[in-house]
């Protein structure tokens, strides 16, 4: 909706000179931020930090993640929306939110024109360790067109939300393309259906001098992609990781893979005879930094962060036309705090792409990495 509206607007003043003269009401209608106020929020949340939640720019859900057996039946969500809109049920109404249930809100731009809907919960953690990618769909582009989500589901069938793609990236220079020309698309898997993934040539807009974004690797990951930072802050809009409370030990799955036929870098300068690597790994860190404050891994410290405890990753992806398994151990460069970890003060990420090199522009066109049957097998210790 934003990217939309901001290439239509930005076509509209080229058009007429009188652009500023009247300026038009704002057509956006997003929340940016959700918020509740709870008195000593350790009650309900694991951290201070938890009552506050950044909307992403394409995300039609807002979740709170909560403690077992929390009271929600009376929660007053506030929510910060774009210039002008409203919002209905009213911003900071009490609303029921026990036993699972969600409240659907609807945001009307200040002009009246348009409107979306959010749907707004509060859950229990569950973890989630097998990962299958049987359950996926499709959603809308803010460039047009369509392409496609998966998410794990809980126990009680709602959707997890855990998987995220750059797939809203791409369609921001390839709105045109057909959901299965995307980097991550769906596709025949060692058990029913896997995931495709694809380094792809992102066309026109991708390749204009001073972008420097000629390719883009098809990816998967647990965590969130913000697609308002796609184009001017790229490793900012890989979002690596959710909270996790139990020991990781190793990484198992399988995979199929084929390099592309010509590595060139960013600027497209090419290297013939150096041939594509995919990638799969996971890595659990622990999610507040040293003054308290959350955060999460991105593109430019996943692998390299200071708060990394663990990690596995398949050391050589074969190239071969035939499912191969993969199974390794999590190495452990830190000790495990029980106590964080029983209050999810430890995240965990597993991400799959096509080409290694990929967040920063790198790779061979028409890498193809597919992926499916994932397994974190942890310490039942923990439980």
């Amino acid at each position: 909706m934003k990217i939309y509206h901001l290439l239509l607007g930005a076509a509209l003043c080229c058009s007429f000179t009188s652009c500023f003269k009247d300026e038009p009401l704002n057509a956006e209608c997003d929340i940016e931020q959700a918020y509740v106020h709870v008195d000593d929020p350790t009650t309900i949340f694991y951290s201070n930090t938890d009552t506050l939640v950044n909307v992403l720019s394409d995300a039609d859900g807002i979740t709170f993640r909560i403690k077992a057996g929390s009271d929600v039946s009376a929660m007053a969500p506030i929510f910060r929306l774009t210039e002008g809109a409203t919002i209905s049920p009213a911003n900071g109404s009490t609303q029921d939110f026990s036993d699972g249930r969600t409240v659907t809100y609807t945001v009307t731009s200040q002009d009246g024109s348009w409107q979306r809907q959010y749907k707004v919960s509060f859950t229990t953690y569950n973890p989630i360790s097998k990962f299958d990618f049987e359950n996926y769909k499709l959603v809308d582009g803010q460039n047009g067109g369509q392409y496609y989500q998966w998410s794990d589901l809980n126990p009680d069938g709602t959707e997890a939300g855990n998987w995220a793609t750059g797939n809203g990236g791409f369609n921001i220079s390839m709105g045109t393309a057909a959901p299965d020309e995307y980097p991550s698309s769906p596709a025949e898997g060692h058990t029913g259906q896997g995931v495709k993934l694809t380094t792809s040539d992102t066309g026109p807009l991708g390749n204009l001098p001073g972008m420097n974004m000629p390719i883009a690797a098809g990816n998967l990951f647990i965590g969130y992609f913000d697609v308002s930072k796609a184009l001017t802050q790229t490793m900012q809009a890989t979002n690596f990781g959710l909270p996790f409370d139990r020991k990781p030990l190793r990484l198992t799955g399988w995979y199929k893979y084929h390099p592309g036929a010509l590595f060139i870098d960013r600027y497209k300068n090419e290297y013939p005879g150096r041939t594509d690597i995919g990638d799969i790994y996971a890595v659990l860190y622990r999610n507040h930094d040293d003054n308290g404050n959350s955060f999460v891994l991105h593109g430019d410290d996943v692998k390299t962060s200071k708060y990394i405890v663990a990690m596995a990753q398949v050391p050589e992806i074969l190239t071969t036309d035939d499912w191969t398994h993969f199974d390794v151990e999590f190495t452990y460069s830190a000790d495990i705090d029980d106590e964080t970890l029983l209050n999810q003060g430890y995240s965990l990420a597993v991400v799959c792409t096509s080409s290694i090199e990929g967040a920063t522009f790198s790779g061979a066109i028409g890498s193809t990495l597919y992926v499916d049957e994932i397994e974190v097998i942890w310490d039942e210790t923990n439980e």
